[in-house]
């Protein structure tokens, strides 16, 4: 039978941790895993939904920070995500169920670790961190170094994420996540791609290019971000790019999708999102999410 302790504390919750027992936020992942038989139950839950200080976004000069305790629903509806952090709310907004963006939290959708999360790409491609705690103190670990596989990470099992950290952007920066999805509500990625570029001029002076559910972990593709990097915002250079994600791709066979067809749609799916990414960041207003106005309704 599994215990349950409902921290009030940081304090009780790493201690907790330390003696075993596993963090519960929304439940949204380990519930249905339980339910569906995917993972049992661990002997000892810690819930960490009282504890003060893990809810909420803070929006500086710097950047934002998210506390692992905030929901979907809650990023989504943030107007500085929506404004500057635009593929995060992409992302957010495509999460589960409207019942799951309202459970679900950031913090327990990047610890799942799962290569078909919608909100790693664009946290990613944003040079996001996350601070996790535990008994011995506190550390910062970049997002990219945070997940090892598919349902890994390198945190230890005594760790709590309690908090997500987004650089801010530069002017003239725009973003965007899309993912290829056969239903709208209780979906998860097929093949999905984040894009965040900043222009001058019309030229791309800075870009970043993630692609989910093509690789066992979630990762950007430096020769695509190349490929736009220095050139103007045009359709051979977004082609180009869109091409390079698909090739650095790994895709698997599985009951939703097969290897090849995933690897066809990643140079599809990732020239919408390097479009509607430089769409943005030219002012244009592309409706979140923006897979709703690149494939249509």
């Amino acid at each position: 039978m599994t215990s349950y302790l409902a921290a009030t504390s940081l304090e009780e919750a790493v201690a907790a941790l330390a003696d075993g027992a596993r963090p519960i936020a929304g439940g949204t992942d380990l519930v249905v895993g339980a339910r569906q038989g995917k993972k049992p139950l661990p002997e000892a839950l810690v819930g960490i939904h009282r504890i003060p200080g893990l809810n909420g976004i803070r929006d500086s000069d710097d950047g934002l920070e998210i506390g692992a305790m905030t929901s979907h629903a809650a990023v989504v509806a943030h107007p500085t995500v929506r404004n500057r952090y635009s593929g995060l709310a992409d992302a957010s907004a495509l999460v589960g169920s409207h019942a799951t963006r309202a459970q679900g939290t950031i913090g327990g959708n990047l610890m799942n670790a799962s290569p078909a999360m919608d909100t790693g790409a664009p946290l990613l491609c944003f040079d996001s961190a996350v601070t996790l705690a535990s008994a011995r103190g506190t550390r910062n670990l970049s997002l990219a170094d945070l997940w090892t596989g598919p349902g890994h990470t390198s945190a230890g099992r005594d760790e709590l994420l309690v908090a997500v950290h987004v650089p801010a952007p530069p002017p003239s920066t725009g973003s965007a996540y899309v993912r290829l999805q056969y239903r709208r509500q209780m979906e998860i990625a097929v093949v999905g791609a984040a894009a965040v570029v900043t222009l001058s001029e019309g030229t791309v002076t800075a870009a970043a290019i993630a692609i989910t559910a093509l690789a066992p972990v979630i990762h950007r593709v430096a020769e695509a971000e190349a490929r736009l990097i220095g050139g103007k915002a045009n359709a051979a250079a977004i082609a180009s790019a869109a091409d390079a994600a698909a090739e650095a791709s790994r895709p698997i066979d599985d009951v939703r999708a097969s290897a090849n067809y995933r690897k066809a749609m990643a140079a599809v799916v990732a020239r919408r999102a390097i479009e509607t990414a430089i769409s943005r960041a030219g002012g244009a207003e592309v409706e979140i999410p923006a897979s709703e106005s690149t494939y249509g309704s």
